[in-house]
């Protein structure tokens, strides 16, 4: 099968900044980059030891929180949806609605790049849903399905 078209080949930190809502420290995707006409992409974040969440997760041995994956996934999803979708260029609130199917398969660390590979999986008028499949160097180290809401 065919891939789609890329739509945005690149959503630099300066556009998601202009798209999402979120700010340090809970903005947890670097770019987008890949979206296309089918609304996949990838989210991309340069994990650093100098994450807040290390101080706490845990000192002696950092281990990136799974539950931020789930977050940057739902965030890379936002941008995709916002990005897509003609009259939706302003700032929104995205808001989470579900997570199904959430599995965390090997641990992240400080140096590593996550690449979140996310497609849609279905829609309803503001409401997305989409599967998510966060990789590094390749090698899948969480997935799950999100779903989201748009709003003004």
């Amino acid at each position: 099968m065919e891939a789609a078209a890329v739509r945005f080949a690149e959503v630099d930190i300066d556009d998601i900044l202009k798209t999402l809502p979120h700010r340090y420290p809970m903005l947890l995707i670097d770019r987008v980059i890949d979206i296309r006409t089918d609304y996949s992409g990838i989210g991309i974040k340069n994990v650093t030891f100098n994450e807040p969440c290390f101080l706490g997760h845990f000192p002696e041995r950092p281990v990136y929180p799974g539950v931020m994956m789930i977050e940057a996934m739902a965030q890379t999803a936002g941008v995709i949806g916002i990005k897509s979708v003609e009259g939706t260029e302003k700032p929104r609130a995205v808001y989470f609605l579900t997570i199904d199917k959430c599995k965390f398969r090997k641990p992240v660390k400080p140096g590593d790049t996550i690449e979140y590979h996310m497609r849609s999986i279905g829609r309803r008028k503001t409401m997305w849903w989409f599967h998510g499949d966060a990789k590094v160097r390749g090698t899948t180290v969480a997935e799950a399905d999100v779903g989201a809401m748009l709003t003004d």
